[in-house]
């Protein structure tokens, strides 16, 4: 799939994006000559075409991988400006509920850049395509990107249709084509999800529907992998 990182490099880069050692790593890394490329601030429904959006999402995942997250600086200017009115984000995604998945960070990207709506097994139900509608109408979001994860826990469960309590097992008939294409590789199982709900993204909102044919927006799926940080598009 995507390569690994060594586990020092994998542990750094957990080092530098947790709270306290940030500003710290930032600071270290500047005086040491390590050039930190700030990307140009974008606007609200900004001139991006989709293919550029996406572009900016990606480059923004080798931003982290590379641990030269630049989001973070732009987080404390922008959290001292009036964001009260209004957001301007230039991408949504659509990702797994799991804590192991910082969609921001994963992109590199500061408060306001994207719309983020998430669901265990990043599933499109009728509540995730009016968000999704919303952030293409209103909000005029170029590309929208629906994101699996290696290892996803929900995927795991309905590939073994564990008994388990409450309403958790509904899930499963959201996921069962995806398994079913799987050939009962977790990770086939993993990709395969993404682009079905992509595609059902695409095919079951007329809004998105429309946005597509008119050339402003795009929809895409990929994953990202838990050891190297890297999404790959599917």
């Amino acid at each position: 799939m995507t390569k690994h990182i060594g586990v020092g490099m994998d542990f750094g880069r957990r080092q530098f994006i947790s709270g306290a050692a940030t500003a710290a790593a930032v600071g270290a890394a500047a005086q040491a000559g390590f050039e930190l490329a700030l990307p140009a601030r974008l606007a609200a429904q900004s001139k991006l075409t989709p293919d550029a959006a996406l572009q900016e999402l990606m480059a923004g995942n080798q931003r982290f991988d590379a641990n030269q997250l630049t989001s973070i600086a732009h987080d404390l200017v922008i959290l001292k400006e009036n964001t009260i009115e209004k957001q301007e984000p230039f991408a949504a995604v659509l990702a797994c509920a799991d804590s192991r998945v910082p969609v921001e960070l994963v992109f590199d990207q500061t408060i306001g850049h994207i719309f983020v709506t998430r669901v265990a097994g990043n599933l499109v139900t009728p509540e995730i395509i009016a968000s999704l509608e919303y952030s293409v109408v209103v909000l005029g979001v170029k590309v929208v990107l629906v994101i699996g994860h290696t290892n996803c826990g929900a995927v795991k469960a309905a590939m073994k249709s564990d008994n388990v309590p409450g309403q958790i097992s509904s899930l499963y008939q959201h996921l069962r084509r995806a398994v079913e294409q799987s050939g009962g590789s977790l990770e086939k199982a993993i990709a395969a999800n993404a682009k079905i709900q992509a595609d059902l993204l695409r095919t079951s909102s007329t809004v998105i529907r429309d946005a597509l044919k008119a050339g402003t927006v795009k929809v895409e799926s990929g994953v990202y992998d838990l050891g190297s940080g890297k999404v790959s598009l599917s």
